[in-house]
Parts: C-alpha cells; structure tokens; sequence
C-alpha cells in the first residue's frame, strides 16, 4: 500500500510541470472613489472599475472597495478579515484610503492621519506581508476645487503626507494618485474638468437622480483617466505588475496610455418636429420647424428633438447646446436645392477663414451635441459640385445638364451649377476673407463657395452614432477646433467622382474616437487636417489624440489621410482593424513645401487592404493637388528636385509605426518621398505582405525600418529603389524569385543601407547602383550565409 502510493505521487509530481501556474490576483481596498458602481443607465464608476481593462487575463483583479469606507470601518466590519482569508502568496494589495478617514464628525469612519489612519496603513502592509502577498500603498485621489481665483485646492491635509511616511517606513511601494489627479486636474482646467467628475443635472439618467455638482466621484472618462494614471505610476516605478499591463496592439504602447474620449449625455426629453408644424411629404421646408423644435428644446435644458420616419425638407438646421438630433430609422433629411437657403456666412475652406455659403447642419460654439439614429441625411450636392465629362458616360453627362442645368466651361469639359459659379472658378476665388473683404464682396461668385455638409467649429462632447450622411456639396462631416469626438457607426455615401467630398474631415481636433464607420466616397476617406500654411501655423491647433477603430473605406482618393492642411501639427494617431477596399490610396501622408507644421508619432496596426488603383502606402511631400490615379490621356510632370532652406513652412513628418499590413493589389506597395532638406524620418513598416505591381520606393528619407516584409511585384527592376536616401534597415525581406533586381541605389546622398536575413541570391542582381551611388554604401548578409553558419555550428558541436 505504502509502495503504491508512493509510486503514485511520484507520478503526480511528474506531471507537476504541466498545471498551469497559479495567477495572481490584485485585491483593490479603498473607498468609493475606488470601488464598483451599477452600470445599467447610471454615469458613476469609481476607477478600480475601468482598471481591469488596462491588464491581460494574466491575472485576476478583485475590487473590494466600498462606497463610504475608511480605514476603521473596512477593518471593523471585517472586510478586511474577507481580504486575509483569501489572499495566498504571489498576490498583491493595492490601497487607497483618505477621503472618509478625515471625517471626524463620524465616528464610525473618523481614523486621525497620524494616528489610527497610520496605525492601520501599517497593519495592512504587515498583514498582507504574513501571507506572502505585495503591498502597493496609494495616496488619496484629488477632489475637484478651484477658488474663485481659478486656482486649484488641496483638501486631503495630512493624509497623503502619511501614506507615504508609512511607505518609506516599511519599504513599500508608493503610488503618488493624490499628486498625478491633482496634474490632471489643473491640466484639464476649471471648466473642462467637470467632465472627469458627475456634473448631472436631474433628468439625465434613470437610476441616478443628479445634484448638479458632485466633484468627489467619477464619470466613466474620469474612473477611466484615473485608473490610467495608477497603470502609469506601476509602468515608472517598474512594478512588477508592469508584466500584466495590456498590450494596444501599437508599437510600445499599452492600452492604458490610449487617448480618452468623454462621451456626452442628454436630458431625457424628447421633442418631435411634428409638434411643431414640420410636414414629412418631401415638398415643404421645414427649416422654420425643426429649428423651433431645437430652440425650445434648448430653451428647457435640452433633450432629444427627434426626426421621425418621413421625407423632410429643410434648409439649414442651427443646432444647440445640450441637443440630440435624433433620426429615426426611416427618416429621411432632405436639404434645400435652392442655393437662396444657404447665405453666405464666415466659415472656413482648406484650413483658411473663408466666406462659404452657410452648411446645411451647423454647429458653432457649442458644448453637449450629438446627431444620431438610423435616418439619412441628403445634402442634394448634385445641384452644387461641379463634374467633369470624362469621369461620366456621355449619357450620365446629358442627363444631368438636363436634370440639374448649370453652365460649362468654354472647353465644354466641366459643368457648374451657375454663371456666379464659373466666375468663381475663372477668377481662382475661394472666398478668402483679408484685406478688409466682407461677405458682401463674394455675392458674384457665391455659388462657387460650396458649402460643407456638416460643419461643427469650437465645439466639445460631441457624438455622432448611427446615422448616414449622402450626397455632400463638399466635404461632408467637417469638424474643426473641437473634442472629445466619438463617431461611431456613421455611414458616408457619396458618388466616386464627387469633387471635394471627403467622408470625415478632422482639422485641429483633439481626443476622438472614429469607430465602425462606412465610407465610400469622391474624395479623402478618413482625413486628418490642422489647418494650412500661415494661417494653420498661426492658429497652432494639431490634431492630436485620435483613435480610428474598424473601418472600412471603399472608394475613396485615401483610406486614411494625414494632409495636405496640416500646418498645425498632427500627432498621436492610433489607426487599427481598418479595411480599405478599392481606395485610390492605402495610408496617404501628403503635405508640400509651404505647410510647415510637424507630422508624428502615428500608430497604425491591422490594416487589410484590397484592389488599390495607387500606392498601399505613401508618404509625399510633394503634393499637387490632383486625383492620386492619373486619367487616360493625362500628362504629368516630376516634381524639380532640389534643395531649399529650412524655415517655419518647411513640413516635417517623423515617427511613424505601422503593423500587421496586408494588400491585395495595389500599382505600387510603398513610396515614401520626402524633400532633400528634410527627409521623411524614423518610419517602421513591419509584418507586411503586399501584392503589386510595382515594389518599394524610397527618396529622400532616413532611418527606414522594413521588418519581414513579403512584396511580390508583377515589375521587379527594381524590388527595391533607394535615392538618396540613408540609415535605411531591411531585415527579412521576401520577395518573387528569380527577381531582375533586388534592390536600386542613386544619388550620392544614398548610404549605411543593411539588408539583413534576407536571399539575396533569389534575384538575377543582387545590385544596382549609380547617379553617385555605389554597393559599397550596403551591407548585407544572405540568408544561405547565416543557414551555412549555423551548420557549421551545429557540426562543430557534434
């Protein structure tokens, strides 16, 4: 008996090494700045909430923080004793307490910083200790107060003096909340700051009644900012916890440090345009109508004004502060084709103040909006853009001079809808309003001045979720100088060959999310602007913080575009699970001498990309302003290269960071072209597999990573052009066999170009160099070398 159990634990620890490891767990204890709040219709979350989302499901998180606890109460009503029961060695305490030790009125809670509060800081530490477990102590979270100043309060005392005090006396680790919220906070300022706590009115949500001012608590955005300042303390300190933070999916990126977006809320009124005279038989303008309903909406607080199922025609609709405008699935907006409907207002075109004729959604100036529902939106652009003849059949072209008249150019090549219209072409007139120009100065050419179909300018909170947008004069959903954007589910649907119609346009916006949106349009898919030359410099705004989620983009001039407008600066782009389908171009990075401004730190991941009339990829700092695919019969010159100074409207694009890149057709993989004096700089293509015609095309651009990259080209002289060009890395790179060349050199500032792990021997040539360049500016192993050393390493070894 004895034997056989013998023999059978040693079995058992036989298989000992086949169980997986135990995962840790991380205890949360603290107060209800920490702990779990009600999801359902309720805007309060404490941060130790959102804080599972930041970590792999390599360990277990537990929140076992309380609303209203201290340290006293946890103990005394043994929850802390619960804690004890279940933590096991490997495990870890994270501790925040504070904000209810202080009350001193309460004697349930009231535990003194020096005293009791110290006291069971210190016993908390050595509790979890005895039973193997990691301590992290955490300082107070910040409440939000300004004094009348505008200067930020500190009401935490001694608490927090005293967390660390324990921490430095026992050699624990210190997460400093009470000082990273507070940075935050005052970052955020006076007013925008309310969004990271429950500034509610009543009304807003069924299951929490609103006091106006709650600045102790968190919204989702706040649970959320906070918990990412506590990943980020444990990412500094080198916690060991470091090991479980989620990866994003983006180079050296965890998910914590991913922009936060603050989604608004409304009232829950609602406000139907029929209760105030609107008539859905597609005839009527409704524009008085739907505008009431939105003014008196507003006038009571907002709500909801909401568009039911029918055929609406309107002129411009002014939206308000605190509105949703909600589409009903059925509803159908219709705007005006008469152009007397739409004034000329101060608005912008191409990143330059311009007059326009005023939008047909407006919104200036506003906080708290949202356009939503399954209803479409028509912007009847038939009426306004102008078409050329040979993107339509001869029977297209007859019909719509018939249907929509209009005027033609003398060569009869290009209709416009009027006389005023082709006078603003004739004269190159985009309504710049300077030199003490009025409004009043662009009646003669209004018609030309084509109005963007959504226009929000100096907005914040803004949702857009559900609806579709079709048929755009211009571009279609502008929106500028505004964040916290979140643009979810929208559809963009306009024809190929309309002129300036780019899906989404975001011009010096900050913190947006673009998520599960449809594209397919004339222009620019997803495009990201910060305005142009002087005037965008001037302004200084970048687009920065923006998250671009799957979508898909079919036609399109680009899938996703940084550019040509980009004299703000455009920065930290995180662009993931995209499919581009039929887009001229992939990824397009455009900009030309004159912008200035300074593109970087874009993240993008997971793009598929199929049947790309252009380039997959393309960086151009040469941009001409025409369609990316040349028309039968179209003659165009390269640009004259040569090197200018560098001043404030030289543009710069560096750090860019792409993975996990497919495309299936394309003409050309990758152009990257920058100027020669300044080169496109520090961009990493890695894990991508692209089928095109032409290969890989690099001038003018320094420290370029490709990283196992498969192009597979029907045109193979070369796989690979390099002019002048330098630090360029290519490592793994596969490619047809039996290619011409694999890789082109020329220009004399062509050097310290490595190929590594790659068989060269699978191209007829191996190199060609000229112009200036030479081979000797290349060093490269092949692949068979390092497969021939490592058999003479294994043999050695034998």
């Amino acid at each position: 008996m004895k034997k056989s159990i013998a023999v059978l634990l040693i079995s058992l620890s036989g298989f000992a090494f086949l169980m997986p490891a135990k995962k840790p767990t991380i205890f949360l204890i603290g107060d209800s700045t920490c702990a779990n709040k009600p999801v359902d219709d309720n805007p309060e979350r404490g941060w130790g909430q959102l804080f599972p989302s930041f970590f792999t499901d390599e360990v277990n998180i537990q929140n076992h923080a309380v609303n209203g606890r201290s340290t006293k109460s946890f103990i005394n009503e043994h929850r802390w004793d619960t804690i004890m029961s279940r933590l096991r060695e490997g495990d870890y305490v994270m501790i925040q307490f504070g904000h209810n030790d202080e009350k001193i009125e309460d004697s349930t809670r009231s535990a003194p910083a020096h005293g009791l509060f110290k006291e069971n800081l210190i016993r908390f530490v050595k509790d979890a200790r005895s039973k193997g477990a990691s301590p992290i102590l955490i300082t107070p979270v910040m409440r939000r107060k300004f004094d009348e100043s505008g200067k930020f309060v500190d009401q935490h005392g001694d608490y927090p003096a005293v967390v660390k005090e324990v921490a430095a006396l026992l050699n624990v680790p210190v997460i400093d909340l009470h000082k990273s919220s507070e940075m935050l906070i005052v970052k955020e300022g006076v007013e925008n700051s309310k969004r990271l706590f429950l500034h509610i009115p009543a009304n807003h949500f069924k299951k929490y009644k609103g006091n106006g001012e709650d600045n102790t608590h968190f919204s989702e955005y706040g649970a959320a900012s906070m918990a990412s300042l506590v990943c980020q303390s444990i990412k500094e300190l080198q916690l060991p916890l470091v090991n479980y933070l989620k990866p994003s999916g983006f180079k050296d990126k965890f998910a914590f440090e991913l922009p936060k977006i603050y989604t608004p809320h409304f009232k829950r009124d609602s406000f139907n345009i029929l209760d105030y005279g609107a008539i859905a038989d597609g005839l009527t303008l409704n524009s008085a109508a739907i505008n009431r309903a939105i003014e008196t909406c507003a006038k009571q607080g907002g709500g909801t004004v909401v568009i039911p199922a029918g055929s609406f025609v309107t002129g411009p609709i002014i939206m308000k502060s605190n509105i949703n405008l909600h589409l009903n699935k059925g509803a159908l907006i219709i705007f005006s084709p008469a152009f007397n409907q739409y004034p000329l207002v101060v608005s912008s075109f191409e990143g330059v103040d311009a007059a326009r004729c005023q939008s047909p959604v407006v919104a200036e100036n506003l906080e708290n909006i949202a356009i939503t529902g399954e209803g479409i939106m028509n912007g009847n652009g038939f009426y306004w853009r102008p078409l050329k003849k040979d993107k339509v059949t001869e029977s297209q072209w007859k019909n719509h001079m018939v249907q929509y008249g209009g005027v033609l150019t003398t060569d009869k090549k290009m209709w416009y809808s009027s006389p005023k219209a082709i006078k603003g072409l004739l004269t190159n007139n985009i309504g710049k309003l300077e030199n003490g120009k009025t409004l009043k100065d662009f009646d003669d050419i209004k018609d030309y001045l084509r109005p963007n179909m959504i226009r929000i300018f100096n907005c914040k909170n803004i949702l857009i979720e559900g609806v579709s947008f079709e048929n755009s004069p211009a571009w279609t959903t502008h929106l500028m100088m505004s964040e916290h954007i979140t643009i979810k589910n929208l559809t963009v649907k306009n024809p190929w060959y309309g002129t300036n119609t780019d899906a989404l346009d975001l011009e010096s916006c900050k913190n947006a999310l673009v998520e599960d949106c449809h594209f397919d349009t004339g222009d620019d898919g997803i495009t990201i602007k910060s305005g142009r030359d002087a005037e965008g410099r001037k302004r200084g705004m970048p687009t920065q913080d923006v998250i671009v989620n799957n979508c898909v983009v079919h036609h399109a001039h680009g899938g996703f575009v940084v550019g040509s407008e980009m004299s703000g600066g455009v920065n930290n782009m995180f662009v993931s699970n995209c499919t581009f389908i039929g887009s001229d171009i992939g990824l397009r990075f455009k900009t030309n001498r004159g912008r200035g401004g300074m593109v970087e730190n874009i993240y993008v991941n997971n793009i598929n990309m199929l049947d790309i009339p252009a380039e997959a990829i393309l960086f151009d700092m040469y941009y001409m302003a025409k369609d990316p695919v040349v028309l039968a019969g179209e003659k165009r010159e390269p640009p004259i290269v040569v090197s200018k100074p560098v001043d404030e409207s030289t543009p710069q694009f560096r750090n860019f960071y792409f993975t996990n890149i497919t495309c299936n057709g394309a003409a050309k993989g990758i152009f990257v072209r920058g100027i020669p004096e300044m080169h496109i700089k520090n961009v990493l293509i890695e894990n991508a597999v692209i089928q095109a015609d032409a290969g890989i095309d690099i001038q003018e651009a320094s420290d370029i990573r490709l990283n196992n990259v498969k192009i597979i080209t029907k045109n193979t002289k070369p796989v690979v052009y390099v002019l002048n060009s330098d630090q360029l890395v290519i490592n793994n790179l596969m490619y047809k066999d039996n290619a011409d060349v694999l890789i082109q050199l020329q220009g004399a500032g062509t050097k310290d170009i490595k190929i590594l792990n790659t068989n060269t021997s699978a191209a007829k040539q191996k190199v060609v160099a000229g112009f200036g360049a030479t081979e000797a500016m290349i060093s490269y192993k092949d692949a068979e070398v390092l497969d021939f050393k490592k058999k003479q390493v294994k043999k050695k070894g034998n």
